[in-house]
């Protein structure tokens, strides 16, 4: 062994040439190896310096800096992401979330390392959080991609973090585990429960309305986010919670439904850190997303929405997420999927908006695995799927018997005593919408609007609806149909929530609570009434029939033959749409438009900068999940 001396007469060993012992206890330093990165932990992801052996060095000697051994550095490394934001009060508990994930992580023999990513909340985001969900996606998936994780805990809530980490975590493909932060809960105003936010609606169309006063609303205000947590109804947050747990990836109990500021909410977490490990575990052969979600998985996801009542943004969700997976089987889920499942499946819990409770209520009624029990009678459910546990769902449900009482049932209807009958979500088809579009049935308001004729009060845009919908010389009545353009995905970018069109006040005045509305963006989850979404193709492609709708024309809707239809004749609408080509082809794009008042959103999306200019560029229809062409299984259409 070839040494020399140093200042103080020590002998200096030559690292290339270490004794046999030493090298076995340093593998990571035999230069003879190649660097086993198959491994996993620290040896993952090497840095590309052209040495792998020096990128490990490297990254050792930094994460070092932070006082971590060899022991620690040789266990199994479980990413966490930190999503906190002040400007998110849905995550407003991510640290003490992250705090019981690392307990659990440490217990199972794990290595926490927490990391962050955006973080998205809908009331903060412009012009919408839909505009950042796929933002949030590619951040996901490159940051797992690109760590030395074996596996993740993703942390997520607010509606659009859920659907954005699904989205990179299948993408990316390494084991992970969604942890949810939870439901706040409900507040009270003069002895009467009040959430958010179905009941920030109803309570603001009642001050729109007149039928409460400036003192009352603002009382409302105070109330209806009481803690911290995602809206406290069957909204998109909860809805996306629901449908993790109907995916096998969270525990049935309490891992949808628990409150966000519950000790039950931190034992989730904890053991999620635990779980996380034992994904890992040699018995359990590493399995990843692509090969735990297969098309059962989404049947049954698809399953639970309709048995929710969940919100119409979960089917843009759904199938973003399933265009990720790379298993053509998966992929042929689509919208009409969603309708067919529909069909045959009740609309079981009793949660607002199309019932009346709140998310604390569903899950001490037993939550997720009470739903999953009712409904495993009916065999709706496709109990062979594989779960987070490395059990069959048939196997979870043989091990977690449920005994349904009285109040378990009033919340969780039984088969034979459902809330709607079927199809909570339809979707329709017709010259409106050749490509679909999505209505919650179970929602509305007024039922004989589900079989209705009428004509439209058309608003070009939500810059014009704002302008116009209070206007006392509006042309519209109580059986008119209330149409909005220009906000589907490229329109006005990233769907806005804008579909719930106000009543007119002088209508609500009137005591008109629903009208039939249609779109090209989309609704809150926590909205009802009788509104007709994701029109696809959206307005502001020239070829849309959507686009060219006029005042006056006839439009009708019709729930059991699920059509949609523009009663205007077919000479008609091909001369509107060759004018308005022409129109568009040369036009000069205007300046100054802003985002809620763009005339010609198609052609201006070629000279935009930025992210909002690879949105405009990329981002697919609703039917197709609004994901970015580039992100998808399939990749961008080829010329």
């Amino acid at each position: 062994m070839s040494s020399n001396t140093g200042q103080n007469g020590d002998e200096i060993t030559n690292s290339n040439h270490l004794t046999p012992s030493l090298l076995s206890q340093n593998p990571d330093y035999d230069l003879s190896r190649s660097t086993p990165t198959h491994l996993g932990g620290m040896r993952s992801s090497l840095a590309s310096y052209g040495d792998p052996h020096f990128s490990l060095f490297l990254r050792k000697v930094f994460i070092k800096s932070l006082g971590y051994t060899e022991e620690a550095l040789s266990k199994p490394i479980i990413g966490i992401t930190n999503t906190f934001s002040t400007f998110n009060p849905c995550h407003a508990h991510v640290p003490q979330l992250i705090e019981a994930a690392k307990r659990g992580i440490l217990a199972a023999g794990g290595l926490p390392m927490e990391f962050p990513t955006i973080s998205i909340h809908e009331s903060f985001s412009s012009p919408t959080s839909m505009y950042l969900r796929n933002l949030m996606a590619m951040d996901t998936e490159e940051m797992i991609r690109a760590q030395p994780v074996d596996a993740t805990i993703l942390i997520g809530g607010c509606d659009k973090t859920v659907p954005a980490q699904l989205m990179g975590g299948i993408s990316a493909n390494k084991p992970f585990m969604p942890l949810i932060t939870g439901p706040m809960m409900p507040g009270s105003v003069s002895g009467v429960r009040v959430g958010a936010c179905t009941d920030c609606r109803s309570n603001w169309a009642k001050y729109r309305a007149g039928e409460i006063d400036l003192e009352d609303i603002m009382a409302v205000n105070e109330e209806l986010a009481p803690t911290g947590g995602t809206c406290g109804v069957m909204g998109t947050a909860s809805t996306m919670a629901c449908v993790v747990a109907a995916l096998g990836l969270t525990d049935l109990r309490s891992g949808a439904t628990a409150a966000a500021v519950s000790s039950a909410r931190l034992r989730v977490a904890e053991n999620a850190g635990k779980a996380a490990v034992d994904m890992l575990a040699s018995h359990r052969q590493r399995v990843r997303p692509v090969e735990l979600l297969t098309r059962e998985s989404f049947l049954n996801a698809i399953t639970i929405l309709q048995a929710i009542g969940g919100s119409t943004n979960a089917v843009v969700h759904l199938l973003a997420i399933i265009n990720r997976h790379p298993d053509p089987n998966v992929r042929t889920i689509t919208l009409q999927t969603i309708d067919d499942i529909g069909r045959r499946t009740p609309l079981l819990i009793d949660l607002k908006p199309s019932g009346e409770g709140y998310m604390t209520d569903f899950h001490n009624a037993g939550g997720m695995l009470a739903l999953l029990h009712t409904l495993r009678p009916a065999g709706l459910l496709h109990e062979n799927v594989m779960t987070y546990t490395g059990q069959t769902l048939s196997e979870v449900l043989d091990a977690t018997p449920f005994k349904s009482f009285a109040y378990s049932r009033q919340i969780i209807r039984p088969l034979d005593n459902p809330l709607h009958p079927a199809s909570s979500l339809v979707v329709l088809r017709g010259n409106l919408a050749p490509d679909g579009c999505v209505i919650k049935a179970s929602a509305s308001k007024d039922r004989r609007l589900l079989n209705h004729k009428g004509p439209a009060c058309v608003f070009r845009n939500s810059k014009d609806l704002a302008e116009r919908i209070d206007d006392p010389n509006l042309n519209v009545t109580k059986d008119s149909v209330l149409v909005l353009q220009g906000i589907g995905p490229i329109g006005n970018p990233g769907m806005p929530e804008a579909g719930l069109i106000p009543i007119p006040r002088k209508l609500g005045a009137q005591g008109v609570e629903d009208m039939l509305r249609i779109s090209d963006g989309r609704m809150s989850g926590t909205a009802g009434g009788t509104v007709v979404l994701h029109i696809s193709p959206e307005s502001a492609d020239p070829e849309s029939i959507f686009g060219v709708v006029k005042d006056g024309d006839m439009i009708s809707v019709d729930m059991e033959k699920r059509r949609l239809n523009l009663d205007v004749s077919e000479d008609e609408i091909n001369k509107r749409r060759e004018e308005r080509t022409k129109e568009l082809k040369d036009e000069k794009i205007k300046e100054g438009k802003g985002a809620n008042g763009r005339e010609n959103a198609w052609a201006e999306r070629r000279t935009m900068r930025g992210y909002r200019g690879l949105y405009e560029r990329s981002v697919n229809q609703a039917h197709l999940g609004c994901d970015f062409d580039f992100l998808t299984s399939d990749g961008p259409a080829t010329q």
